[in-house]
């Protein structure tokens, strides 16, 4: 039966306020999310990775369940096909959360970021094929390390195509921020993607609609290949297959490793990620570092007096281009402004002495950008991203020492419920809360009782019922699945597994040797290797011939890299491969060593490690304890 409710009067009420206070509606976006169509495939449905079909209930009238201003956006993002943005040009969206641009070369494709999986990239690039002939790719061209400007790049070249020297271009660092990201905190960070995404949301209008960024993230295989030409400057210039490209290097934007460039030949200018049409995230739901939104500003203007007055069309890795120098111009100053005034105001008020939770109530755009639709949080939003700069400045702590060492939430849930005189007490209050409207509060007020008495079927039931409410109300594709994510989970809470699934296990096979022995530095068990003593060996990789020093000392484990023959107390023999189904326990050491994969007077030592080095489970829970 689906548990799943209505929208409340509040909550429509809430969007037609909403409603009332958006930009005027000039059909300008859809108009451009479909100029130049060319065709696509029905459905963009790629069997076994993506579809669009769940989503055509998007083409019939806004329910109450779904905020007007994402349901526009959802709306855009259903578009889907090859365009052309300029001659010479083009793109498929809506195959993938992000896009992939092709340029015409003198005998080939370029490839502007293949998606996030192989198929939907394999996908795109048939269908460029069909309607611009079927020509080779003749160079690759990542924008920054995040994994949808990436991970499709094995279905649209070869592994022999690989081995022939094709130019892979990149930013400088880009390998480096590509792997660190997702590895040392990826068990985390991928459970919360799971909400942010809405990866287990039905697709319907009471659950996931869209990501504000693109539809959804496709579900294909994943490679990364790493690149064989670094953009280290800004004005850097390159010429591939008899196409000049001009450079602009943007770290610490939108992504630690990120590049702007201009075509000039073809007056095309690519903003990569840094600027979509939407306000984007300084700090991401999903957890990662904060970026810096002083830095972005800068490069967005940077580009503006670089190319925009060269340029007669701006296109990005999402959403849709702009066309014409002077909506370039426009659009880029715009976006500039947009994270400058959140840096700026943010840190006026917090110089003032407001706390990130109140600089976040206060913060409002100024008229013009409000005006705009490609300010509107459907990603990003002021609320969290002004908190973001808070935190990047100032750290977590707000300053009130009575939030300095703060209860955890069971011990401080199990001491609100007594507060408030019982589960059944608090239950009272919270539903007539509820029946008011103040969804925020019940949430608030019901958490401290599912920590508190996580088996409480009533409790459960009204938090689910709050969260769906904020989640119908948000704006914000993120936010939307987070609430709707965490209302399904209180409502069907996952049976506990005696073998939980391995978190973070794809991450480990994409290491090279030195990133995969720093990873299991955050598996060790400091309260397990407190006891156990100090321990050393020496690892030898037969697969790369790398050796390293691997030690334990104080609850703390250390590598460094060996030159060739030389070792650091005894060997251990044994393959990345090896090493990787030990941790994660798809094997024994036993068994290993029986099957010839590991070997040494090492293995002793490693026996030691291994059982203080934690397995992960990808299905820790995040609204229950």
């Amino acid at each position: 039966m689906d548990q799943r409710k209505d929208a409340t009067a509040a909550t429509i009420e809430a969007h037609g306020r909403l409603a009332a206070s958006l930009p005027a509606e000039t059909g300008e976006d859809m108009a451009n999310a479909t100029k130049g169509f060319i065709g696509t495939i029905e459905g963009a449905d790629i069997p076994g990775a993506w579809s669009l079909k769940p989503f055509e209930f998007l083409n019939g009238e806004r329910p109450d369940t779904v905020n007007p201003s994402l349901w526009r956006q959802a709306r855009i993002n259903l578009q889907h096909g090859l365009f052309e943005v300029t001659k010479g040009i083009y793109q498929v969206r809506g195959f993938d959360l992000s896009n992939i641009t092709f340029i015409e070369g003198e005998t080939g494709y370029i490839v502007i970021d293949p998606l996030i999986s192989a198929q939907p990239a394999a996908a795109a690039l048939k269908l460029m094929r069909e309607h611009r002939g079927n020509k080779p790719v003749t160079a690759v061209i990542y924008t920054h390390s995040h994994v949808d400007h990436y991970g499709g790049v094995r279905g649209v070249i070869s592994q022999e195509e690989i081995d022939a020297g094709l130019p892979i271009v990149a930013p400088e660092g880009f390998l480096r921020e590509a792997v660190s990201e997702n590895v040392l905190a990826g068990n985390a960070m991928g459970r919360r993607a799971t909400y942010m995404y809405g990866s287990l949301l039905p697709r319907d209008a009471k659950g996931h609609v869209d990501a504000g960024l693109g539809k959804a993230v496709s579900l294909g295989s994943v490679s990364l290949v790493p690149n064989s030409i670094s953009i280290q400057e800004t004005g850097e210039k390159i010429v591939l297959d008899g196409v000049e490209i001009v450079f602009q290097v943007t770290p610490d934007t939108e992504a630690p490793a990120e590049m702007n460039f201009h075509f000039p030949q073809f007056r095309a200018l690519c903003m990569a990620e840094n600027c979509t049409c939407q306000l984007h995230n300084l700090y991401t739901p999903r957890g990662a570092q904060v970026r810096d939104a002083r830095a972005w500003s800068h490069y967005i203007d940077e580009a503006e007096r670089m190319f925009a007055g060269e340029s007669d069309v701006l296109f990005a890795s999402h959403h849709w281009p702009r066309w014409g120098t002077g909506e370039a111009r426009r659009f880029l100053k715009q976006q500039r402004d947009l994270y400058k005034y959140i840096h700026d105001q943010t840190l006026r008020l917090a110089n003032h002495g407001l706390t990130p939770v109140e600089i976040a109530e206060q913060i409002e755009l100024p008229p013009s950008l409000a005006a705009e639709w490609h300010t509107r949080g459907y990603y990003g939003t002021l609320n969290h991203n002004a908190k973001a700069v808070y935190q990047r400045y100032l750290g977590w702590f707000d300053g009130n020492p009575a939030n300095l060492h703060k209860l955890p939430p069971e011990d401080a849930g199990a001491r609100y419920v007594e507060v408030a005189g019982g589960a059944a007490a608090l239950l009272e209050k919270a539903r007539a809360a509820y029946g008011r409207g103040e969804y925020r509060w019940v949430a608030e007020l019901v958490n401290h009782l599912v920590f508190a008495e996580p088996d409480n079927a009533e409790a459960r039931a009204l938090q689910a019922d709050a969260l769906e409410q904020m989640g119908y109300q948000a704006e914000s594709g993120p936010w939307r699945a987070f609430y709707l994510t965490g209302a399904q989970e209180l409502r069907n809470p996952r049976p506990k597994s005696e073998t939980p699934r391995q978190g973070a296990a794809g991450q480990l096979r994409a290491l090279p040797a030195d990133a995969l022995l720093e990873s299991l530095a955050v598996r060790l068990n400091g309260a397990k290797a407190g006891g156990s003593g100090d321990i050393g060996f020496t690892v030898a990789f037969e697969d790369s011939g790398e050796r390293f020093a691997v030690s334990v000392e104080h609850a703390v484990l250390h590598h460094r890299a060996l030159a060739k023959g030389e070792a650091a107390g005894p060997v251990v023999s044994l393959t990345r491969p090896a090493l990787i189904g030990l941790v994660i326990g798809e094997t024994t050491l036993e068994a290993a060593q029986s099957d010839g994969k590991v070997a040494g007077e090492g293995a002793v030592e490693l026996g030691r490690l291994l059982p203080l080095l934690d397995r992960f489970d990808f299905w820790f829970e995040i609204v229950a304890p």
